[in-house]
């Protein structure tokens, strides 16, 4: 309870209590006064009153010696001592509430206390610039000034250092050909204005409140697509005053730019994308940009990976850039090289398309009369490449050239491609040669009738083969119909490597007979392109692997 409230309350209090001794007289005894003075004689009807002196007592007796007095009993006379008592206890109930209220005001409003000599605390000396009394504004003078003018107006050109820390790079897009990545900008300038003094010569730091009352450098990142700067919990701006005019302003950026990328030797290539910053209004006349450290300005974090590529290096450059209606500027490059990992190509690519190939060539070693087999073999090979090669693609932009990993994957299908064509002329060879001998064997026969053949005996159209050394049991098994016979010793010279009917002809027509078989010959060893296809392939595919491998690595 405060002490104004309190002796309110006391003085209310004693008001009321005086006006309850006042309703109540208090009567004198007559030996007490003067003869002169007596309280209750009969000559005189008002008898002297103490408390109060506007109250008349009665003529009665005195209660106290005998006499007639004033009306009243002992306890009336002594009331005046209780009043007292009961006042000083109210006033030392006052006095200790007013000791309290003291003692807690001097709790909260004590002075620091002052350090002893020696320890740390007395070392430091109290800056004016940390005082909360004064107001930034005012200290800064941020009032007295026209902050939408850049420092030095007409004069040179504000020199702005730039450095910058890379906190991330989160991703490369190639069918979108952009680049996302995470940043700490800081620029660093002296404004005059915004000079203070100060004992300790200590900076002062703000948050982002105060860049929209002064004057901050206008960098944007050209060829930017989306930016922004982070906002969790508050905006992620720093500024740092320095008491001879000094700022850093520094803020924490994510950025997503243009890169243009060349893909003619994708995946075994190396990517190397810019990011460029740019003074937005003010010319090389009225802002000049430049990294504050060189090529320590920019620093990374040895963290840093992408799943794809290997980052191999990060360096600064600046130039100037040109545009015809406004005038030069100066532009700060950061340039970083990326290579890409192969590993996952290679797994996803290389790998399933080489072995699309050699599954490709099993046909060869199938027997050509198993058409279904091999033609199964061959259209599944190259629904696989083409699943391959679109699936590829879908992940790339749609660009005008050849890449890299199309040359393989093309050159693969042509393979595959060729394989099903070698069978389908084997194929188409064997059904030529079963024609030729279909007609051949009717020949035969119809010759057979029309002349009596001395070596039937008697078995009416009896057929004869002959064959040599040269063909195989299933050579000899697709002529059915015919018997089998020995080639004469003499014959053995003109008729090597040759399939020969013996028929009973006469010796005039020895000449017809030989040119029929030199044409069968040719026919009948068409699976011979099956056994050079058996070496060309996988050489000519090997052959193209170490060229290209040579060539792209």
């Amino acid at each position: 309870m405060r002490p104004r409230v309190l002796f309110a309350r006391v003085v209310l209090m004693l008001r009321a209590l005086q006006r309850l001794s006042t309703n109540q007289s208090v009567c004198l005894p007559q030996s007490s006064l003067p003869s002169s003075q007596s309280t209750c004689s009969p000559q005189s009807s008002d008898p002297v009153l103490l408390l109060p002196p506007r109250r008349r007592c009665c003529g009665a007796p005195s209660i106290l010696h005998g006499d007639p007095g004033c009306h009243g009993s002992t306890s009336e006379a002594v009331m005046p001592g209780y009043l007292r008592l009961l006042f000083v206890l109210l006033c030392l109930l006052l006095i200790g509430e007013c000791r309290k209220h003291r003692s807690r005001k001097k709790r909260w409003s004590a002075p620091a206390e002052t350090p002893k000599p020696g320890s740390p605390l007395a070392k430091k000396v109290a800056d004016g610039t940390k005082s909360r009394k004064l107001k930034t504004t005012h200290l800064l003078r941020v009032d007295e000034h026209d902050f939408t003018m850049r420092p030095a107006f007409a004069g040179p050109a504000v020199p702005v250092g730039v450095d910058v820390q890379v906190e991330s790079l989160d991703s490369i897009s190639e069918v979108d050909m952009d680049f996302t990545m995470t940043l700490y900008l800081r620029h660093y300038w002296k404004d005059e204005r915004l000079a203070f003094p100060s004992a300790t010569n200590k900076s002062m730091t703000f948050d982002g409140r105060l860049v929209k009352k002064i004057w901050v450098p206008d960098v944007f990142f050209v060829h930017s697509k989306r930016s922004f700067i982070h906002d969790t919990t508050t905006d992620n701006i720093m500024l740092r005053v320095f008491p001879d005019g000094h700022v850093l302003y520094s803020l924490r950026v994510t950025v997503t730019a243009a890169c243009n990328m060349d893909f003619s030797r994708f995946p075994l290539d190396s990517q190397t994308c810019t990011l460029e910053l740019e003074s937005y209004a003010y010319t090389d006349e009225d802002l000049m940009l430049y990294w504050k450290s060189g090529d320590e300005s920019l620093s990374t974090d040895d963290r840093i990976s992408l799943s794809q590529f290997l980052i191999q290096k990060f360096h600064t450059t600046s130039r100037l850039a040109f545009y015809s209606s406004t005038g030069w500027y100066n532009r700060l490059y950061i340039n970083f090289t990326l290579r890409r990992h192969i590993f996952f190509f290679l797994l996803q690519t290389y790998f399933p398309a080489t072995l699309m190939v050699m599954l490709s060539w099993v046909s060869f070693w199938i027997d050509r009369r198993a058409v279904p087999a091999r033609v199964s073999l061959g259209i599944t090979t190259v629904l696989t490449m083409s699943t391959i090669i679109t699936g590829v693609n879908a992940s790339m932009p749609r660009v005008s050239y050849i890449k890299a990993v199309d040359i393989y994957l093309w050159v693969s299908f042509v393979f595959v491609f060729l394989s099903v064509l070698e069978y389908a002329a084997v194929n188409y060879l064997t059904t030529v040669r079963d024609g030729k001998e279909r007609k051949l064997r009717e020949k035969v026969r119809e010759q057979s009738c029309s002349q009596t053949l001395p070596c039937s005996c008697g078995i009416p159209h009896t057929k004869t083969m002959m064959l040599d050394g040269t063909y195989s049991e299933a050579d000899a098994n697709s002529l059915a119909g015919y018997t089998r016979a020995s080639m004469p010793a003499e014959d053995a010279s003109d008729k090597q490597e040759q399939m020969v009917v013996h028929l009973a002809l006469d010796n005039e027509s020895t000449g017809t007979k030989r040119k029929g078989i030199r044409s069968f010959r040719i026919i009948e060893n068409t699976h011979t392109i099956d056994t050079y296809s058996r070496m060309i392939f996988p050489g000519a595919y090997i052959l193209f692997n170490l060229i290209y491998w040579c060539v792209y690595c």
